[in-house]
């Protein structure tokens, strides 16, 4: 039988005039097959109301950087350079007056320092950022000041690439629940909200053409999927809302951060299952996926005893691990020159674990330090150095223990050769593990070498040689027993 549009319309929509709200049954035929609508016709007419009302605001990120020069004079020159990027924020709380929005972290941070890894457009390499400012402003065109929302950090992950700001005001926020994005199906319909070249607001509608894109570019290191909605850089972080098919609602299922420069309307998006702890706690979560954040165990140390090829890469720096006979590692760093001069500038004694209690199966514990320039090394214990330096030798060894477990682990696998595609995929991430390391490790290089210039033999110190530090320790004698003392 067939029925005029409208008997069929009123016939479709008879439980929202009875009971005040729309049926929670799945929406029928091809447009709902799973959690997600494949169409926006599955998004109830009440559902419109609620988007008169924005909850996505272009932000504005402005930055000063120093920079330094030499002048015909000979003299330095310090100049300044401003550089200013818009993306796009939305609020999801709102609390005690204030309300917080949700951006990527690109958007909400420039590099401390720029660099081939981390350039700003319009600033040369080697400038440092002096100070920055977050607002929400109308668009990018927008100069009165006056009404511009001044926003503030509250926390930032890298490796996600979002970030968390913090309005002193109270703004619209999203009224639609956090969704799942595990639950996504390729041909999915998406929406986005933002501000693309942050030129104006615009919805832009697309097709999940991905449900999975792992992300490991650079710092970043998380799950995404992939959308062909047409999007431009002004659209980071914009949100990404998928249709429920139960309820006919958005609900967030990602934040947009990036694109294919090679791609043809290939955009992807994070995933929001990783991010609803950090929207909740306002806390980063440890990575399962990093593993700087999994303790090393005393197996781990087996994988270090006598390498065939000790040295492994420290930032800009080399450095080599070697075994002791009574089972210690020796860590050292070589300096700037190396292997034009061979004498390394750190030593750092990392010996067996001998805990009985519950961390009997940590890696080991960190012993003797030493310091040392051409003319050779002066030893320290932790308790000689200060705090700032005690921090800085603990933090440097569990680096220098990651580093030669990651590059030898990735040497084993390429031995092995990419026989299988398992095989190539995992010598894929180890590879791609120590890049990242590698460029994380040039502040600790750093204060390796501040640590020495400072810590260092110098004057009338007298220098002990390598040689002498792979000369197992006499054990102390054991103090002599001392009389009674009784009662008279």
């Amino acid at each position: 039988m067939k029925f005029p549009a409208l008997i069929l319309a009123a016939l479709l929509w008879a439980p929202t005039l009875l009971y005040g709200q729309p049926s929670l049954r799945p929406l029928p035929g091809p447009i709902c097959v799973g959690e997600y609508a494949d169409d926006l016709s599955a998004v109830l007419p009440r559902v419109r109301e609620f988007e008169r009302q924005s909850y996505s605001y272009c932000v504005r990120n402005t930055a000063t950087y120093e920079c330094l020069s030499y002048g015909i004079d000979g003299n330095v020159r310090k100049t300044r350079k401003r550089a200013v990027m818009h993306g796009t924020g939305f609020g999801y709380r709102q609390q005690s007056g204030e309300t917080l929005l949700v951006t990527n972290q690109h958007v909400a941070e420039w590099p401390a320092v720029t660099d081939e890894e981390h350039p700003v457009e319009g600033v040369p390499h080697g400038c440092k950022k002096v100070s920055d400012a977050l607002r929400v402003v109308d668009n990018e065109s927008d100069a009165y000041e006056r009404d511009d929302v001044t926003l503030t950090r509250v926390v930032a992950d890298e490796k996600l690439d979002v970030a968390i700001l913090r309005a002193h005001t109270l703004l619209h926020i999203l009224p639609w629940k956090i969704g799942r994005s595990a639950a996504l199906r390729e041909r999915n319909v998406v929406e986005v909200r933002g501000f693309p070249l942050g030129a104006f607001q615009a919805t832009n509608v697309g097709k999940v053409v991905s449900a999975f894109d792992r992300d490991s570019y650079h710092e970043w290191e998380h799950d995404d999927f992939v959308v062909d909605a047409l999007l431009s850089s002004g659209n980071s972080g914009s949100p990404v809302l998928a249709v429920s098919c139960r309820t006919g609602e958005f609900e967030l299922v990602g934040i947009y951060h990036a694109g294919y420069a090679e791609g043809s309307a290939l955009n992807v998006v994070v995933g929001i299952d990783q991010v609803r702890d950090l929207l909740t706690t306002l806390k980063r979560s440890p990575g399962r996926h990093d593993p700087a954040n999994v303790a090393l165990q005393a197996r781990d140390r087996l994988k270090l005893n006598a390498p065939a090829d000790p040295f492994f890469p420290f930032g800009p720096l080399t450095a080599q691990v070697r075994s002791r006979s009574d089972g210690a590692l020796l860590f050292e760093v070589m300096s700037r020159d190396f292997p034009l001069r061979t004498h390394p500038i750190l030593v750092l004694e990392d010996l067996p674990n001998t805990t009985q209690e519950k961390d009997k199966d940590a890696f080991g514990d960190l012993g003797r330090i030493w310091f040392g320039g051409p003319g050779g090394l002066k030893p320290y214990a932790r308790s000689d150095l200060d705090g700032d330096a005690q921090a800085a030798v603990t933090k440097l060894l569990d680096e220098l223990r990651r580093d030669a477990l990651d590059t030898f682990a990735f040497r084993a696998a390429a031995r092995e050769g990419p026989s299988t595609r398992e095989r190539f995929d995992h010598m894929s991430r180890l590879e791609r593990t120590l890049r990242r390391a590698t460029l994380a490790r040039r502040e600790p290089a750093q204060i390796v070498n501040e640590l020495a210039e400072r810590l260092a033999p110098h004057g009338a110190d007298a220098p002990q040689q390598l040689a002498d530090i792979y000369v197992v320790p006499a054990a102390p004698a054991p103090a002599a027993d001392k009389p009674m003392v009784g009662n008279k």
